[in-house]
């Protein structure tokens, strides 16, 4: 499975941006819970939003919720996070990574980076003040 992030950039403080995570190899997209998360310099990975394989759940980390929705086309194989009201703390690589549906039903599977096994090479986001 190869995932395809972009969609990443260079904003200001209070914009918009849409990332987009295209999905191809090993079956369709449909058949994964999707995860998104960030990486800042100098910290851990974060988990940051995870949709499941319908698209009928959705779920958020505090930080995002509010301001962040992921949604997916399975038509397509791509995964989306809209991302509103940027924050300079939102600046951040941000990945899209795959999980089972099994290990997407937990929280603490779906928002736990070591549960996906399939990943994205990043897009940055840089959100300036």
């Amino acid at each position: 499975v190869q995932l395809q992030a972009s969609g990443g950039g260079l904003v200001q403080a209070g914009d918009s941006l849409r990332l987009s995570c295209a999905v191809s190899g090993g079956g369709t997209s449909s058949s994964y819970g999707m995860g998104w998360f960030r990486q800042a310099p100098g910290k851990e990975r974060e988990f940051v939003a995870a949709i499941s394989w319908s698209g009928a759940s959705t779920y958020y980390a505090d930080s995002a919720k509010g301001r962040f929705t992921s949604s997916r086309d399975n038509a397509k194989n791509t995964v989306y996070l809209q991302m509103n009201s940027l924050k300079p703390e939102d600046t951040a690589v941000y990945y899209c990574a795959v999980t089972s549906p099994s290990t997407f039903v937990s929280m603490r599977g779906r928002s736990s980076p070591t549960s996906y096994y399939y990943w994205g090479q990043g897009t940055l986001v840089t959100v300036s003040s």
